[in-house]
Parts: C-alpha cells; sequence; structure tokens
C-alpha cells in the first residue's frame, strides 16, 4: 500500500472518521443496547417479514421423495449411502443460463458446480446459480394445483381449462425468455391445437433496444479477444445479459504471469456509467455520466473514432483517452457494448463497432439470452385492457410485478374468461389468476437449453418431485391433447432436430456430457445492422442533453438479487452486494456531494417521485463514485406474493424502469431507517497497515515483476530483518501434503459466487438483516471491498490535506480481495485457545473442534483477519431464524458432509476439510496419491474467472505449486506479512492497466518497487 501513494478505504465514515466509526473501530461487535425493538416482539418481527416457512411441513406435502431415506428396503440401484451422485444439468431463469453438475446424496440436490463441458458457461457459475439449489426447498411453494385459491385436483384443472381453451378466440401465452428448443415446440403443438394463440416474451430487464438494431437478433460478444473494451453503463461483469459467460472471456485479457516469457500484456477497460458498478468498479479508467447524456456520450465517441455524427459533443473524462486507444488498435480487436435499452443509441454503439471492425471478431455469431420483445407485450397489454384475450396463460413470468404495465395488467386479468399461471407460488400475476397449474423446479424436471445457436445442454431431474406439480410442458401438452409425457416428447424432438439419429448411445452420451455442441472452430456470421444512423442521431440530438443540473433516475440491476425471481431465497438475500456490501434491503443511492446538496446522511428515510409514477420511500446510501445529482435504486425487491424472506424487503421500481434519466425529486422525510441499512463490511479499518492491498500499473510491473511489492523490514538490534527471520514459533512441518491457495487480485471481480457457494457446501447459517447491523454475520469467506484514493502530498498542510480526503469519494478506485481463514502456519489464534479446540494439523490447515470450544472468543479477538465467527444462536433451532434449516424441507439442504454447528462456538473456513479427506481417502483405497489438482474446495470450483487457484504446495505437479514457482518473486505476497503469521494463502498483486502519469498524486516522486521498506506507522487523520 506504501508504494501505491494512496490511501485506502472501505466506507465513507472510515474516510470521514465519523464519531460513531471512531466509538466501534475497535469493536468486533456492535453494541446490541443500540438496537431495539420499538417495543414491539422480535420473534413476531422476524415471522412476519423474513424467511422461509418456520411450520413444518404438512404430511401430504413431505413425504420424502421417491428416493427414501436410509436404510432401505429395495434400495435405488443409483443410490450408494454415504457416497455422493453426480448430474450434467443446465440452469436456467429466463434468459439466465449455465450449464451445471448436480451433487446429490441419498436422492437430495446439496450443492451445484459449473459444468467444464460448455463452451459457453466454461464451468463459470454466479451467485443465483450457486443459490438455486435453496429454492428447490422453499416451504413457501405451492403443493398442488389451485382453483380460485383452493385446491383441485389435476384431472379436474385439466378438464376445466380444456373447455375454457376451445370457447377462447384469442389466446396468449406470456413467458419470459424461453430458451429451450423443445419448449418452443410444445408450444408450437399447442398452437397448432388452438391456432388463435400468439407466443408473447418480455424480459424483465430488457435488451430490446439491442435486439431491434440487429434485426431481431441478440449479438454475440468475446470479450477474450479484444484488447480495449468500452462500456457504456453495461455491466457485463455483473448483470448485463450473460455476465458468467463475460466474465470468463474478460478474465483471459486480464491473466497475467511474471515468468520469463510469461504474458504481460493485459487489455485496457473504460467504462462510462452513472453507478458504481460491478463492472466500474473492475475498469482501468471510469467516466462517470448522467443518465441523460448516454446518446451524446455514444455520439461523441463515434466522432472521435473517426465515424461520422451531426450530433453536439459531450465532455466526459477519459472519453478522447478511450477513443484514441481505440483507433490504435487492430481493426477487430477491440469491443464497445452499451447497457441502454434505447435502439437509437444501441445502433450508434453499432456503428462504432462497424469503424473499428468489431463485426466477425469480437461480435460475431448470435445469442438467444434476451428474446423479449417490448413492442408485442404492450401490445398485449393494451388487447388485455381492450378485452380482447379471452384465455392468457402465464408461463415463468410474473408481469403484475416485474413489468412496467404490471398495474395494468392486475387490474385488467379479470377481462379475460381464462387465466392460468404456471408459477411455482400464488405470486403477483398467479394470485390473481383463476388457476394456478404449479411448474417443478428445474431440478425436478426434464428440459433443455440452447444459449447460443447450435450449443444445446440438457436438464434432466436430480429428485423426484417434492410436492404435487407438475412440469408446465406437460401441462401444455395435455391441453393440447397430446401425450402428456414430457420425457418422451423431449428425447423425440432431439432424436429429429438436434441430435438428427435416434441412437440411444448419442442421447446418453449427450445425458452424460450434459451437453451437445457444433465442432470446435465453428464460427457463427456477426448479425447485420438492420437501423439508420442518421435517424438515430438525429433523434438523439433532439432527446439528450449535454448536461443538466436536475437530479436523474438510474434503475439498475444486482449481483446476486437479480430481477427476483429467487427474491424469496435467504442465501440472495444475505449475500452482500459486493460494492455497496448491503444485504436485505434496496436503497437510494447518491453520490456524498448530492446527499451534502439534499442535506440528507446514510440512513436517512427519503420520499422518491417521478412525474406521473406513484411516490415511494427508502433510506439513503452513500456510494463512492456515483455520479452527482443521480439516484440510483435496484430493482428484484419490493415483493409481495413471493414468500417470508422477500415479501416487504425494499420497493418495487419496476413501473420505473423505463424512466431512466427522468428527472426525480427526493425529499427528505426527517425519519431514520431502523437500525440503519445491514452492510457487512465497514465493521473493521485497514488499522494502518500496509501489506493488505499491494498493486501497481502495468507500465512498472513489465519493468519489474516485483513491481507494487511492499517487503516490510523489522528494526532489531542486529539490524533490519525481514519478518520472516524473527519468529517466537518452531514451525510446522509439513512432509505429506501442504494445503493452500492463491488468489489473483487482476481475475477477482468481486461477483460474490464463492460467498454463496461456502454458504451452501459448509452449511453457514442465514442471520437475517438485524443481525447482520449487530455485526454478526457468519459467511466463512467474505470479499473486501477497498476504495482508494490518492494521497496528498506530504508538504500539504492539514486544510488542504482534509480538502483532498472531502473530494476523495467522487471517483475512487475499487479493489476486491477475497478474506477468508489464512489458515497461518504461526496462527495467532491457536496460542490464545484456553482449551485447544483450534489446533494446526501436519498439512497446514487451521483446525476448529467444535465440541470442544466453550465459546471464549480470545481467537476471534486475536485473529487479524477477522475471519472466525462466532455461533450467537442455534440458527437450526430458533424461531427467530425462520429461513431454511428451521423446517423439515428447508434441512434437506444441509450437507451431511459438514456439521451443523451449534451456540456458543467458533467456526471458521476449513479449506473444505469433507473434500480434502474425501478425496484422500479415495486415492487410498486406490493405493495411489492424490492426483495434483483432484481437490477442489467450494469457493475455487465455483470462480468463474479462475481467480482462486487451491491445491497441494508440496506436489510440484499442481496448479498452485507451479503458479507460486513463477510469482513467489513476481506478484505473490501474503496478506500482514510484517506480523510473520505465515498464511496458506498468497495473493497476488493487482496490476492496473493505466498510464503511470495516472496513478500517482500530482507532484508526488516516483517511488521504489520491489524494495524494503522500514515498517513504520502511516500517519492517521484525526
Amino acid at each position: 500500500m506504501e508504494n501505491t501513494t494512496k490511501r485506502y478505504w472501505r466506507g465513507i465514515e472510515e474516510l470521514r472518521n465519523d464519531p460513531e466509526f471512531v466509538k466501534n473501530a475497535h469493536r468486533e461487535f456492535a453494541d446490541s443496547s443500540d438496537i431495539t425493538d420499538g417495543g414491539g416482539t422480535y420473534r413476531r418481527d422476524f415471522l412476519k417479514m423474513l424467511g422461509f416457512g418456520v411450520a413444518a411441513v404438512s404430511l401430504a406435502a413431505c413425504e420424502a421423495p421417491v428416493r427414501k431415506v436410509i436404510p432401505y428396503l429395495n434400495k435405488p440401484s443409483d443410490v450408494e449411502p454415504g457416497i455422493a451422485n453426480w448430474y450434467a444439468s443446465s440452469y436456467v431463469d429466463g434468459g439466465d443460463y449455465s450449464a451445471i453438475l448436480v451433487k446429490t446424496r441419498e436422492g437430495r440436490p446439496i450443492k451445484i458446480e459449473g459444468n467444464p463441458n460448455s463452451s459457453v458457461s466454461q464451468g463459470g457459475t454466479g451467485t443465483r446459480v450457486q443459490a438455486s439449489v435453496l429454492s428447490l426447498y422453499d416451504n413457501e411453494k405451492l403443493k398442488e394445483a389451485q382453483k380460485g385459491g383452493k385446491k383441485i385436483e389435476w384431472d379436474a384443472l385439466d378438464k376445466e381449462v380444456v373447455a375454457a381453451l376451445a370457447s377462447a378466440r384469442n389466446i396468449r401465452i406470456v413467458s419470459n425468455t424461453i430458451l429451450s428448443p423443445t419448449t418452443k415446440a410444445v408450444i408450437e403443438t399447442f398452437k397448432a391445437k388452438y391456432p388463435s394463440t400468439v407466443h408473447v416474451s418480455y424480459d424483465p430487464n430488457s435488451a430490446y433496444g439491442l435486439t431491434q438494431v440487429h434485426g431481431g437478433q441478440l449479438p454475440a460478444f468475446d470479450f477474450s479477444k479484444a484488447k480495449v473494451i468500452v462500456s457504456l453503463d453495461a455491466d457485463f461483469l455483473g448483470s448485463w445479459i450473460s455476465p458468467d459467460e463475460f466474465s470468463k472471456q474478460w478474465a483471459v485479457g486480464r491473466r497475467l504471469s511474471s515468468a520469463q516469457n510469461g504474458n504481460k500484456q493485459m487489455s485496457r477497460h473504460y467504462d462510462f456509467s452513472t453507478l458504481m458498478t460491478l463492472t466500474a468498479s473492475n475498469a482501468d479508467y471510469r467516466g462517470r455520466v448522467k443518465p441523460s447524456q448516454s446518446g451524446l456520450v455514444a455520439s461523441t465517441l463515434l466522432r472521435l473514432v473517426g465515424g461520422s455524427a451531426s450530433t453536439a459533443d459531450v465532455k466526459i473524462e477519459f472519453l478522447e483517452k478511450a477513443a484514441k486507444d481505440l483507433k490504435a488498435a487492430a481493426p477487430g480487436t477491440t469491443l464497445v457494448v452499451s447497457g441502454s435499452n434505447d435502439p437509437n443509441v444501441q445502433t450508434v454503439v453499432a456503428e462504432i463497432n462497424k469503424v473499428l471492425g468489431n463485426y466477425g471478431t469480437t461480435i460475431a455469431g448470435t445469442s438467444n439470452y434476451k428474446q423479449g420483445d417490448d413492442a408485442a407485450f404492450n401490445t398485449f397489454v393494451n388487447e388485455l385492457k381492450g378485452g380482447q384475450v379471452d384465455a392468457v396463460i402465464f408461463y415463468g413470468a410474473n408481469p403484475v410485478y416485474d413489468s412496467p404495465r404490471g398495474k395494468e395488467i392486475a387490474d385488467a386479468l379479470s377481462r379475460a374468461k381464462v387465466s392460468v399461471s404456471f408459477a411455482d407460488r400464488a405470486d403477483e400475476t398467479a394470485s390473481l389468476c383463476q388457476y394456478v397449474a404449479p411448474d417443478s423446479h428445474f431440478l425436478e424436471s426434464w428440459g433443455d437449453a440452447e444459449p447460443k445457436p447450435g450449443f444445446y445442454s440438457i436438464i434432466q431431474p436430480t429428485i423426484s418431485t417434492i410436492f404435487s406439480t407438475r412440469q408446465a410442458q406437460s401441462s401444455l401438452l395435455a391441453w393440447a391433447g397430446q401425450n402428456a409425457d414430457y420425457y418422451e416428447f423431449l428425447t423425440k424432438n432431439w432424436a429429429t432436430n438436434i441430435l438428427k439419429t435416434g441412437s440411444k448411445e448419442a442421447w446418453n452420451k449427450a445425458l452424460y456430457e450434459g451437453v451437445f455442441e457444433p465442432a470446435k472452430g465453428t464460427t457463427a456470421a456477426a448479425p447485420a445492422v438492420t437501423s439508420d444512423l442518421l435517424t438515430a442521431l438525429g433523434k438523439i440530438s433532439g432527446a439528450y442533453k449535454a448536461s443538466s443540473t436536475v437530479i436523474e433516475f438510474m434503475p439498475y440491476e444486482k449481483v446476486s438479487m437479480g430481477t427476483g425471481s429467487q427474491a424469496n431465497n435467504p442465501w440472495l438475500q444475505e449475500c452482500p452486494d459486493p460494492v455497496s456490501k448491503a444485504t436485505w434491503d434496496n436503497y437510494a443511492a447518491i453520490s456524498q456531494k448530492t446527499a451534502d446538496k439534499l442535506g440528507v446522511a446514510q440512513n436517512d428515510m427519503v420520499t422518491l417521485e417521478i412525474a406521473g409514477k406513484e411516490a415511494i420511500e427508502l433510506p439513503v446510501l452513500i456510494q463512492p463514485g456515483q455520479t452527482v445529482d443521480t439516484v440510483g435504486i435496484a430493482i428484484g425487491y419490493g415483493r409481495q406474493k413471493a414468500g417470508k424472506a422477500a415479501d416487504g424487503v425494499g420497493k418495487n421500481i419496476y413501473p420505473w424502469i423505463n424512466s431512466a434519466g427522468a428527472e426525480i425529486k427526493v425529499t427528505p422525510t426527517g425519519k431514520t431507517y431502523k437500525w440503519g441499512i445491514a452492510q457487512t463490511q465497514t465493521h473493521n479499518t485497514v488499522m494502518a497497515r500496509e501489506s493488505v492491498v499491494q498493486e501497481t500499473v502495468l507500465a512498472q510491473y513489465q519493468e519489474n515483476v516485483k513491481a507494487g511489492r511492499f517487503q516490510p523490514k523489522i528494526a532489531t538490534s542486529e539490524g533490519s530483518k525481514s519478518p520472516g527471520d524473527i519468529s517466537l514459533w518452531n514451525g510446522h512441518e509439513k512432509q505429506n501434503h501442504s494445503w493452500g491457495m492463491v488468489i489473483d487480485l487482476n481475475l477477482c471481480t468481486g461477483c460474490g459466487s464463492c460467498v454463496v457457494s461456502c454458504q451452501a457446501e459448509n452449511n453457514v447459517p442465514v442471520v437475517g438483516r438485524k443481525e447482520v447491523v449487530m455485526r454478526r454475520e457468519m459467511h466463512w469467506i467474505r470479499i473486501d471491498r477497498y476504495y482508494s484514493s490518492v494521497q496528498p502530498t506530504e508538504d500539504e498542510g492539514v486544510f488542504q490535506e482534509l480538502k483532498t480526503l472531502e473530494s476523495a469519494a467522487e471517483n475512487p478506485e475499487v479493489v476486491f480481495q477475497p478474506m477468508l481463514c489464512q489458515h497461518c502456519s504461526n496462527a495467532p489464534c491457536e496460542t490464545v485457545c484456553p482449551v485447544l479446540a483450534t489446533t494446526h494439523s501436519n498439512e497446514g490447515l487451521n483446525q476448529m473442534t467444535y465440541n470442544r470450544c466453550i465459546g471464549t472468543r480470545y481467537c476471534a479477538n486475536n485473529c487479524p483477519y477477522k475471519v472466525r465467527r462466532f455461533n450467537w444462536f442455534k440458527y437450526f433451532d430458533e424461531d427467530r431464524f425462520p429461513y431454511h434449516f428451521n423446517n423439515d424441507l428447508g434441512k434437506m439442504v444441509i450437507n451431511p458432509e459438514v456439521t451443523v454447528r451449534s451456540r456458543g462456538v467458533m467456526e471458521k473456513c476449513s479449506f473444505c476439510v469433507q473434500r480434502i479427506q474425501a478425496t484422500k481417502l479415495a486415492a487410498k483405497k486406490e493405493r495411489r496419491r492424490p492426483y495434483a489438482n483432484e481437490v477442489q474446495v467450494a469457493c475455487s470450483q465455483s470462480c468463474p474467472t479462475g481467480a482462486i487457484v487451491f491445491g497441494d504446495m508440496n506436489n510440484p505437479e499442481s496448479n498452485i505449486s507451479q503458479l507460486l514457482a513463477v510469482e513467489k518473486e513476481g506478484r505473490a505476497f501474503t496478506m500482514l506479512e510484517e506480523i510473520n503469521v505465515l498464511p496458506q494463502i498468497s495473493y497476488l498483486t493487482k496490476v492496473r492497466n493505466k498510464d503511470f502519469a495516472d496513478s500517482v498524486a500530482p507532484n508526488k516522486k516516483e517511488l521504489g518497487h520491489g524494495e524494503g521498506h522500514e515498517h513504520k506507522k502511516v500517519k492517521e487523520h484525526a
């Protein structure tokens, strides 16, 4: 940190040294007396607002699936007690997609990993993919078909629906994007029976503007081939189109090697955005843009790269620099993307890519992710309001909640003669329908997906249906008078149209591998641009403003919550937002300058109004880096009929989603948000330590692979020494295995997939909003997000220094650092435990013996990394935590290989020791040593960018050993090296591809890199 000429800080409160922050800076836990219930009953409040159902599953609904728990009378041939089975499948939620592998134990799916066989998702998974296994065991789902809110038998429902459809003239099937080719074939079969049927597709977070420009097709982007990337409000690493796939591609251009002939070139990433998104946080250069300026930014960039633009220019920081780099790059080696849903903006961006020669290289082929047609959807709503729709069927769609015209649909739905929803619960739309024919969870279903033309994957059931549900495809087939066996329909469609062979072996091979793809090297033509540039430029000139002083609204999609389809999943609700670190809420994010202008502070309640829209009330969150005079609010919240974990959390802003750039009125209410926004990171400080985050710029790294490294020296009576030369410990010999980890800060985007993956693997409990506020979150791994700003020069006076700090939050740089137990060889926690509950293994693991721990918390106090968690309650047996451990159905997700910890013990990362032991036992039975990279921990396996590498450092053939052999004298460092705790985890220095002049303060002398420095205390700011 010393070498980067920066100050690192975690939040506004630390930057300003707020009194409350100073008061609690050295406390691990908050003062619970500060958080009161206002006289209400805490237990009742939780039961009302949060969590999965507390009541035990009813006898009728909770029968174990067909694959019953052991002991077996007639044991299924494919189930061995204590042995996990894996099934290849696919996660599909609207346009979201990932090829996956599902781990089952005794017939229960308990964990999801990415399928490396897929060339689309390439083994990467995001937070929602990892959490989807918990949604299977959601006790809020419907347990049988319903008519008018009451149970109806399936035969009776089929009979009544068929009779109603037979007399209907205009039938509409409304859905989100459907990736399944066989489901589309089912819909065509249904349409053949009922010719008046029209299929209407929409997406909650639409990309219709982009598809309009390309003749109704969605272009396929390849960030791995781009040397210069420019994103215009497109959060492609977080939520835009296919972030898991794009993260994999983006990481290709960011991977460095300190080997003599290793790669020392990186892509350069520019971001021009309103909000501090995940993509903005990972950019090398970022310019702040108001939503109303997006069209002018695109047209200005077009002119700067040599295209023809007739609009006024707009001045945005780093825009000219981005254009210069785009022009200097070879044709076809750049990529410009925009998240705007305005076809005029997308037309200009398409022209930029044409000028740069990107079509056919970084833009090649098409994707099927976003098929929503906004125009067709609006036509449907108008027809429904006009009484022209006789029957409407909602498949995988909840437009009353997640469309801007939801209220109109809710008011008009009764005008249809018959309405049916396939929702798995009586959600906002289904509760207004006459019939609900609940669809099965994807882990209970057969199906397929085609994320890109010619790239197929299979969905197969990993458990028998838990409740009396039925696949939507089977219902449509039954109503069309066909055989309702969807599996038979699926296999026939694959044999005829996909595999083009009736061979059973071909189907089994595809089922085993999970994917069926064209031969490698097959390339598809880029989609043609069908829009007119001059028309688009003319509309931009008339609609966009070069500057504006009004406060503008900007909606966005959170990485974990997404569009809100899994809002009742407590793993997602409690997963911290990567940037704000907030959980269990949405809020009005504004910059510090805007807050000062409005006279509000963090957690103040404000009323938000947009002309013609219903006002809402939300708390304020001060977001560093956000564009001044803008308000950002996340979609996916404000559910009313999703379940106890989701209902009443935040506000629904889907009615505002098409109002990006509109003027928004912000009025303080004079109230403060109860308990405050639950953020997970602002509990601790960097505490003036210099070796937490280490970073440099590419030019310096190319000169010296140790650039940015802080190598401390300790002053002793014998002179300066390295910390490793001075020790009170005798050390631990690791003669057999030495398990360790390397985390590349260049590749970690902060997405949080590892957080949820660890939670699923290790039975980490959910604690709820109030406990998070009290600093009692239980995640074993966290993603520390550090802001950084250039330090003032040393000769500046204190007043100038304070002035610099005040403006530091305007556009800071961001770095993400996964933080988990470091498994120190000189572990401070082990020396203070009075009962030897935490000990060290001869394989480098810091171990916890739970039934020996008496909860003194000495180890937590002595841990310099603050990664140990204390169980304040029996989370699996307390009514105040009604999430999933507290009901019989929810407990089915528990991993039997990991102890469910009880109250009063410490817990923390174990390096997934259960996986290590299972691999060692399997190798022992086969009379061999574990293979080099056979053990994969949950966090490394789920990481979509490959930032986390785990393995045996004693095995020279392992990836981690080979990586450390290269980086030990390069980018590798251990955190807090100066205290000599000897962690088993190494980090690789963050390298930014930016000019050195842009990374240092004015008049700051260049510092040495890779040199030793005396360990000294950094000046603290009062």
